[in-house]
């Protein structure tokens, strides 16, 4: 008998297992394919890990007003496959360690949850006080004719190519397609993006949207589109009820991702539009079961499945604890970057209340122009409550984004007021003091 029966090893699982080890439970992960689950082997870490190389080798064969000079400069895709390989593998290492490190026991192998809290792996029943559903998400296909073509891809398969397309079309402008997009646009890729919305990035701001479209010159949008049929390299999509035509010798399906429910209905889970239905605590209408990460589909996160399974495990042993979900952060990791945290200025707007915004300029930030100059994308920007000064939103495009939206997040979730976050001293010169100039510009 486990104390807690973990389904599923991505950022989720393999945390909550970890917490859980670490408050002295005996606990079980159970993981199909490898440690570290999509994140880690197939998503997250392999595709910054390409991403990076891709920008290394923008920025060297650009202008040079560094006094840096670099001749001849190649990219060589099998080098850089090899260097992912490396890197995901020493993270699923370190994965492995730290279920040893806490006493996790480790099982490879499909899964099978069954009534009262027990679990089949490979014909032999484990039972637990407590599950964890941890399943995760995978690739959605839409019906479209001809998405089965040899051409096709999803974000698993474009991370095993053998050697770089000379074009490619990405279907759907969210971040797995837009991170690809820039991925291969930065290699010299002729890359087209169809996507059904008015804009790339929904969960963006629409101003951040608009500058980062027209930023990535190398790419060619289509929006408002919607995609009819793939014949061979063909792509037809219509806009505004006219039918056009791109060629592209790879596709990469990017439209979104579907939670893995696994038929969990016939245990009396309720599912809800194919996602599992949790409260505040993780719990589902099973006792003693519960489901973090893209499987409740209510943030398909790493680092929201890290903290939901967080909460899981201190619910579990008693330490009363909620998921919240209105200071999550989210990068996107393209060239500009982007990141964001709280609510878009149209979002605050929609929820009733009076706000006030302010934006400047990254390329006013002493770090920002010795390392980007004067020509960069960059800008920061602030949504404020009109009427308790209370910081809502902060969304950032350019520079190291993804590395600046923590603070901000951590800003959002204590609640802080104009005043007191213009109190906080940030070091200079760095890239964050953006965040403060544009709280100070909010009253200007």
């Amino acid at each position: 008998m486990y104390d807690i029966i973990i389904i599923g090893a991505g950022p989720g699982g393999y945390v909550a297992a970890e917490r859980a080890g670490q408050l002295g439970k005996k606990v079980l992960l159970v993981e199909k394919e490898e440690l570290g689950g999509v994140c880690l082997n197939r998503g997250c870490i392999p595709t910054k890990t390409l991403l990076n190389s891709s920008k290394l080798y923008k920025q060297a064969k650009g202008p040079a007003p560094y006094g840096v000079h670099a001749e001849d400069v190649t990219f060589n895709w099998d080098e850089a496959m090899t260097w992912k390989k490396k890197v995901v593998k020493n993270q699923r290492n370190g994965v492995a360690f730290l279920m040893k490190e806490n006493g996790v026991e480790v099982l490879i192998g499909k899964a099978l949850l069954l009534e009262g809290k027990k679990v089949r792996v490979d014909n032999k029943i484990y039972e637990g006080q407590n599950i964890i559903i941890s399943t995760g998400s995978s690739n959605f296909i839409p019906p479209v004719p001809g998405a089965d073509g040899s051409n096709v891809v999803t974000s698993r398969e474009i991370l095993e190519l053998q050697e770089i397309p000379k074009s490619l079309a990405v279907i759907g402008g969210g971040v797995i397609g837009m991170e690809f997009a820039s991925l291969f646009s930065n290699l010299g890729v002729k890359v087209s993006v169809i996507e059904m919305l008015d804009e790339i990035l929904p969960m963006m701001d629409k101003d951040h949207a608009r500058v980062m479209r027209r930023d990535m010159k190398g790419i060619d949008f289509h929006l408002s589109c919607r995609l009819e049929k793939i014949e061979g390299t063909s792509l037809i999509f219509s806009t505004n009820g006219k039918r056009e035509t791109l060629e592209a010798d790879l596709v990469l399906m990017a439209v979104g991702r579907r939670p893995n429910i696994y038929g969990l209905e016939r245990i009396g889970l309720d599912i809800d539009k194919g996602q599992i239905v949790v409260n505040e605590r993780m719990e589902t209408n099973l006792p003693g079961v519960y489901a973090v990460g893209d499987v409740t589909g209510l943030s398909m996160l790493a680092h929201s499945a890290s903290r939901m399974g967080e909460v899981a495990v201190n619910n579990i042993c008693g330490n009363r604890d909620r998921m919240r979900y209105n200071a999550v952060p989210w990068a996107v990791y393209t060239s500009p970057e982007a990141a964001g945290c709280g609510m878009t200025e149209a979002e605050a707007k929609a929820s009733g209340r009076k706000v006030k915004t302010a934006s400047v300029l990254m390329k006013h930030n002493g770090r920002f122009l010795a390392e980007h100059g004067k020509t960069a994308v960059g800008t920061c920007k602030v949504v404020v409550d009109a009427e308790t000064e209370v910081l809502l939103g902060v969304h950032l495009i350019g520079g190291i984004s993804s590395e600046l939206v923590a603070g901000a997040a951590a800003m959002i979730e204590s609640e802080l007021r104009v005043k007191e976050i213009k109190e906080i001293v940030f070091p200079h010169p760095s890239l964050s003091e953006v965040i403060r100039d544009a709280v100070w510009a909010i009253d200007r």
